[in-house]
């Protein structure tokens, strides 16, 4: 049985612009046909004695339209998924000569990779009952998946415990520092707003060239960058104590692997506390950021992970990061049909409760590469951050990029 913890849900929100005109009915049956394949597509939160568990809906959630291309995905980003409503909800956004699909997938049925892989799934499917209209529907299925869990490897009670002893000693041994807040709540409430960053797909390139030159991961110069913006958002002179958490893909690192495809949560992190001061190099910040990453994933520390979660309450600064730093990898294109050119593909994360009362948290960049080029997405609540402190923010790394990028050119230094 899996562990719900309601209060601190937290949503995918993947959307997808494109012009050519999409057909609402066609891309209506595309998305029922995903929901009588994926039974945590049609279920909801439910309470249940002390605790929270999935029921099946009485009918599966079905796409809405909205003409509403301007101020739409705005409004979807914002709009909750309810405890006790569904846990997807697929929009499709028109006008002004552009549609834009957003699916909102809870991440108690999802993470990044699940997400995009549904996302690819609905295009794919589209295209299929474009190219043969009469296409029979899906097949109800029943088999539900098995939650992360139960398919973790076994492990004795006694190593959980004493991996939950050492990262809290770990953690009190060295607390993080938190980025404080700029901005205060008007009488309205907040809303989620993002800064964005985007290089083109040459800029892309030579970003992963540099990074390989290095012998660090994209994720990691994203997080060196991050580091030390975060730093300078800090008093003082000198290093800092700050912390790095990085989502941690399972899929891939279970036996046997699990598809992509899955509608399970398969994601635990990583949690580093790194000495940063306002002129640390973002390249030496990547190293020992993607250096842990590699000894952790040796050292078998990922499902352990997983496995104190249900402790994480007891000494919250467990899960304490200055900056959260995601990564989905290189993904393809979804598959559009002829006629369809794709404009632009987004991955926000969005939570239910951001605390503004906290007076700080950590900073979010969800770092995608889809088509060839790369993404940072700086998601933010109005509450907590402004939109001219994010965009400083924002351009600080984008900055940083640029010239860990050149560094990858054919003549840069990194690659010669």
């Amino acid at each position: 049985m899996e562990t719900l913890y309601v209060g601190q849900r937290s949503r995918a929100v993947i959307s997808c612009a494109v012009s050519g005109g999409v057909d609402p009915q066609v891309l209506t049956a595309a998305f029922a046909d995903l929901t009588a394949k994926h039974p945590p597509l049609r279920c909801r939160i439910a309470r249940e004695d002390a605790g929270f568990v999935l029921q099946e809906l009485d009918t599966p959630p079905r796409l809405l339209v909205r003409e509403d291309a301007d101020h739409g995905y705005a409004d979807e980003l914002n709009a909750p998924l309810p405890v006790g409503g569904p846990l997807v909800r697929a929009t499709l956004l028109r006008g002004g000569g552009t549609d834009t699909v957003v699916l909102v997938v809870d991440h108690t049925v999802t993470d990044g990779h699940s997400a995009i892989a549904l996302h690819h799934a609905l295009w794919d499917r589209y295209a299929q009952l474009l190219a043969a209209p009469g296409t029979a529907p899906e097949p109800w299925c029943t088999d539900w998946p098995a939650p992360l869990t139960e398919q973790l490897p076994p492990c004795p009670e006694e190593e959980v415990a004493r991996y939950f002893d050492r990262r809290v000693a770990a953690a009190r041994a060295r607390p993080v520092e938190l980025v404080p807040y700029d901005a205060a709540g008007g009488v309205e409430g907040g809303r989620i707003e993002i800064a964005r960053l985007r290089l083109d797909a040459e800029r892309t390139l030579q970003l992963r060239r540099a990074a390989a030159a290095f012998g660090v991961s994209v994720q990691g110069l994203v997080a060196g960058a991050l580091l030390v913006a975060a730093r300078r958002r800090l008093p003082g002179e000198g290093p800092r104590t700050l912390g790095c958490l990085s989502p941690v893909d399972l899929r891939s690192r279970m036996t046997p692997p699990v598809p992509r495809e899955l509608m399970i949560a398969a994601v635990t992190s990583n949690v580093q506390a790194l000495d940063v001061a306002p002129d640390s190099e973002p390249v030496e910040l990547a190293r020992t950021v993607t250096g842990g990453l590699r000894r952790a994933l040796e050292a078998g520390e990922p499902p352990l992970e997983v496995r104190i979660m249900p402790r994480v309450a007891e000494f919250p600064p467990l899960m304490a990061g200055t900056v959260i730093a995601t990564n989905m990898g290189a993904v393809a294109a979804p598959p559009l049909p002829e006629g369809l050119e794709l404009l632009d593909v987004r991955l926000v994360p969005a939570r239910e409760q951001y605390f503004p009362q906290a007076g700080r948290s950590p900073l979010m960049a969800c770092v995608t590469t889809f088509a060839g080029r790369l993404a940072v997405e700086f998601p933010y609540w109005t509450e907590c951050f402004s939109g001219p402190f994010m965009a400083a923010l924002r351009d600080d790394v984008q900055a940083a990029l640029l010239d860990l990028a050149a560094l990858g050119g054919p003549t840069g230094s990194a690659a010669s």
